[in-house]
């Protein structure tokens, strides 16, 4: 009989980015941070206080990086029943496997969680829609030698149902970004999340932050 547990009932003692490097170390596929922990790095200061830390792997990696954890520390998949989540070997074969999360088993404590995403021999490639491409040196960036998620690319990803705490996120990363990440972002969110709430000021001529093509040049 499989084993299985409730993701809530564990804690979080969530690692930095240098250890996450060396947690993964070990495997030869591509990993990167991602979300909140990426906009940090990027930012070079934290935004606000986060309960945990994320990377992304392309789907047909997960296996591999899950197979070269370091001794200690066991991989946890979703089981398709709300909230319980089963050894990553036990998953079922049609679940969609992700969020898969890591756990210190000596601590007892969730450090890591770990999101599928997809991508193509020569670029990112947006999971929610594949008309969204990048080049992987665009999409994934070396800060320090840490693999980062590009911060125009990880805003994308919270423009579907932003929360307030992701609006905090958008608006100490937004102002930073360059007229190329600028535009990216903007393209994207008119053509793949239009009806976020962040495209307002986007598309609208009268909202206060227009939008780059929008703007009277000097």
């Amino acid at each position: 009989m499989a084993i299985s547990a409730s993701a809530a009932a564990t804690p979080w003692e969530a690692v930095s980015a240098d250890e996450v490097a060396e947690l993964l170390g070990a495997a030869s596929v591509r990993w990167w941070l991602s979300g909140g922990a990426a906009l940090d790095r990027w930012l070079g200061r934290s935004i606000r206080e986060r309960s945990n830390i994320d990377v992304s792997v392309v789907a047909g990696d997960l296996a591999t990086l899950v197979a070269n954890l370091p001794e200690g520390f066991s991989a946890w998949a979703p089981s398709g029943e709300e909230d319980e989540i089963v050894p990553f070997a036990d998953a079922p074969s049609d679940a969609d496997l992700q969020p898969v999360l890591i756990r210190d088993d000596a601590k007892n404590a969730w450090v890591l969680q770990v999101n599928a995403e997809d991508g193509a021999p020569r670029a990112w490639v947006y999971k929610r829609d594949p008309r969204l491409t990048l080049p992987w040196d665009r999409a994934v960036i070396d800060i320090d030698g840490i693999p980062t998620g590009a911060p125009e690319v990880q805003l994308v990803w919270k423009a579907l149902r932003p929360r307030p705490e992701d609006t905090t996120d958008k608006d100490a990363v937004l102002p930073q970004l360059d007229a190329q990440a600028v535009t990216f972002y903007e393209t994207a969110l008119l053509r793949i999340h239009p009806h976020s709430t962040w495209a307002i000021h986007v598309r609208s001529p009268f909202a206060p932050a227009k939008s780059s093509w929008n703007r009277k040049k000097s």
